[in-house]
């Protein structure tokens, strides 16, 4: 519509019509949660997060007045992401970790309604997840190393052995803590100093391992291991390297129990976990002139990005020394 005023021309803006609505949201939704759940057989509770997320995008597109898959537009996932950072009255704003598994899920619901017809167009695909901030791995100090390797074996008994060998090891090899705890006797070469661990996706790599945690893990072997073993039904020779009271294998969660007490004996006041020996391992590694790549094979990581995130670990040690060393460094 025109209207002269004064010789000039004022043109009104219309806002561009939506698509045909097509099939209800809501419904699109019940049809994806169906699908994931009976043909991709998703897990409860990954059911439960991606119904939580859809029902608040069912929710925000009714509020901008939108019902019909086919009226959602490129714009309108995008305000949602940002609505999910932002938050608003009724939700708190969202991390980018949070924000970002919504995100996943609806832009599964949006592929889900084009490959099923219900759309003629993807307009999710190029909506990316925010990336969530890069968290450095936390390691401790050679110094802490040291007092809570001592803390271990300050237990009297077989048990002090064991624990003093199972946290030189997971620090001498970098292992995680399910491929320490999986660990047969056949596993080890102590001849050679070297042991065969089992990775993810069943990869195997060998791994060398230092005179320390050789030294550690024969005392146990020799002195220990027989005793555990004994109240157990596998025998000496063969099965677990790492056994509890009962002579069973050790388990995921007594060996968190090990670490936590040797930390309190040790008076740590750090937070700590069987991973923080694996960050530890690595960022000394790469702290003592380690190549990257070499590190990624021990670690056992597939990817070589995965590993660089501790350089800058080692980069940020490195701005701590200069500060306080440097003559001309600022203060």
């Amino acid at each position: 519509m025109e209207a002269g005023h004064g010789g000039a021309v004022l043109t009104a803006v219309v806002p561009a019509p939506r698509a045909a609505p097509g099939p209800a949201v809501e419904r699109v939704v019940t049809g994806y949660l169906d699908h994931l759940t009976v043909e991709r057989g998703l897990a409860a509770n990954t059911i439960a997060s991606y119904r939580r997320d859809l029902r608040r995008y069912a929710e925000f597109l009714a509020a901008t007045g939108v019902r019909g898959m086919g009226e959602v537009g490129e714009s309108d996932v995008a305000a949602f992401l940002v609505a999910l950072r932002q938050g608003d009255d009724d939700h708190p704003p969202l991390s980018a970790t949070s924000a970002a598994r919504a995100v996943v899920a609806v832009r599964g619901l949006h592929r889900f309604a084009l490959l099923d017809g219900l759309v003629p167009d993807d307009v999710a695909a190029e909506i990316r997840p925010p990336a969530p901030a890069r968290r450095l791995p936390k390691a401790i100090t050679v110094e802490q190393i040291e007092t809570l390797l001592t803390a271990a074996a300050s237990v009297e008994g077989p048990r002090g052995l064991r624990d003093r060998a199972l946290l030189e090891l997971l620090y001498g090899t970098g292992a995680r803590i399910s491929e320490a705890v999986g660990l047969a006797v056949d596993d080890l070469d102590l001849a050679s100093a070297a042991v065969r661990l089992a990775g993810k996706g069943g990869k195997e790599r060998v791994v060398p391992v230092g005179s320390y945690a050789v030294r550690a893990v024969e005392d146990y072997l020799v002195r220990a291991r027989p005793a555990l073993a004994a109240k157990g039904r596998g025998g000496v020779r063969g099965g677990a390297l790492f056994l509890n009271a009962r002579g069973g294998p050790l388990t995921r969660q007594s060996a968190w129990s090990i670490l936590r007490s040797a930390a309190e004996r040790a008076g740590l006041a750090v937070e700590l976990s069987p991973h923080t020996l694996r960050h530890s391992f690595a960022t000394h590694l790469l702290d003592g002139g380690a190549d990257v790549r070499v590190v990624q094979e021990l670690l056992g990581h597939a990817s070589v990005t995965t590993t660089q995130v501790y350089t800058l670990v080692t980069v940020e040690r490195l701005r701590e020394v200069y500060a306080t060393s440097h003559p001309r460094a600022l203060r």
